[in-house]
């Protein structure tokens, strides 16, 4: 079986947290728009040079901000729920 992934952005999230900023504060350090925080915010694709202006504002790497994640299967959901 073929696992599937994205990429998310849980760590990016976190950090922010853990600086005391918001979305708003990365959206103007970073000069990034608010409709890609929000695609991130959806887990879906941007740029590579939207995550590169992210790192430069925050001082850090790629693997700070995001990180490949599997994505359950349907047919692993379905199973799931009719053995329950």
């Amino acid at each position: 079986m073929k696992l599937r992934t994205q990429f998310s952005y849980n760590r990016l999230w976190k950090l922010l947290i853990d600086r005391g900023l918001k979305k708003q504060d990365l959206q103007k350090m970073s000069h990034v728009s608010a409709a890609s925080i929000a695609k991130m915010g959806r887990c879906e694709n941007v740029t590579t040079e939207i995550l590169l202006r992210i790192c430069e504002a925050l001082d850090c790497e790629m693997q700070d901000i995001m990180e490949r994640v599997e994505i359950p299967n349907n047919n692993e959901k379905q199973k799931s729920t009719e053995e329950q």
